[in-house]
């Protein structure tokens, strides 16, 4: 029995984990994948306080060495649900139960697909959710990225960096990231545009060769060639599996507010799973803080 199970290791959970054993109690995070979250994505982060630049993964590993420095314990496993029992809470995972007096979900999200035929198959050869992951591999290559947010326009900005050429395609009429990034992108030759269009079909045998644009004025079809595809069009929640004891909305986002609280006494939430209107690290961070202190307060008083 511990104190406080959290669960996952992004920004939100990390800063939980490390309030949590400021307050002498007991902690287990648990993850399944990697620490860090998606910042580890971020080959360079430029709007965190205190740090002119640093990377996604030098942050996380910073991160994660406070938690455990404080004394946060790790099981490395997959939660696939949770239920109330007599002292707590008993959270179900792959690698068996495990029980707290208060639980702290900080499940994050996943890159959103495009829902389309043969996209899983042409994952790995030619299709990419990750450009610090897979950009190399494209290197002196002509490839496409789907999104006009700033998750796609920081993918873009590093490939065009060792691409031959780099195709942005966006459903609107208009990039919707930050302007700054909009400004590096405009100011390279190897860069262009397409606005109004989305991805209608994968083009390719075994291996990604284009794709089939729809003009989403128009309806028009034409069809671009390209050697790789990175998609950035938004990301989803990995909280099915609690919706039960969490209230979830109608996008699949805990449905709290910036008190981190849930339907359930005891349980709480924190970071890019629960909805809010900005997702940064250091909204995340700030969640993580105010998710714990009100685990410390319900345990210790019990409201």
């Amino acid at each position: 029995m511990h104190d406080i199970i959290v669960i996952g290791s992004g920004p939100a959970g990390l800063t939980a984990a490390l309030y949590a054993r400021r307050a002498n109690k007991s902690v287990l995070i648990m993850e399944k994948d990697g620490f860090g979250g998606q910042i580890t994505h971020s080959p360079k982060i430029e709007n965190f306080p205190g740090f002119a630049t640093v990377s996604g993964t030098e942050l996380a590993d910073a991160m994660v060495e406070q938690a455990l420095g404080q004394g946060a314990e790790v099981e490395l496993c997959e939660a696939k649900g949770l239920r109330k029992s007599e002292e707590g809470f008993t959270v179900l995972t792959d690698a068996g139960e495990f029980s707290a007096r208060a639980v702290i979900l900080a499940t994050g999200v996943k890159h959103r697909t495009l829902g389309l035929p043969r996209e899983e198959e042409l994952e790995g050869n030619g299709l990419s959710y990750c450009a610090v992951c897979d950009g190399a591999f494209f290197a002196g290559r002509e490839v496409c990225v789907i999104g006009g947010g700033n998750s796609a326009l920081q993918e873009a900005v590093l490939l065009s960096e060792t691409a031959s050429h780099v195709t942005v395609i966006q459903n609107l009429d208009r990039l919707t990231g930050e302007e700054k990034l909009a400004e590096i992108l405009r100011g390279r030759e190897n860069v262009s545009f397409v606005f109004n269009s989305v991805v209608s079909e994968l083009l390719g045998d075994g291996e990604l060769r284009g794709l089939q644009l729809k003009n989403t004025e128009t309806g028009a079809l034409t069809e671009l060639s390209c050697d790789g595809v990175f998609v950035c069009i938004g990301l989803v929640p990995n909280n099915a599996a609690f919706a039960d004891l969490a209230a979830c909305n109608d996008w699949g986002y805990f449905d709290a507010g910036e008190a981190c609280t849930t339907t359930t006494p005891g349980i709480y939430v924190a970071g890019d799973c629960r909805a809010k209107s900005i997702r940064q690290i250091t909204t995340a961070t700030a969640d993580g803080a105010v998710a714990a202190l009100a685990a410390c307060r319900f345990i210790d008083y019990g409201n």
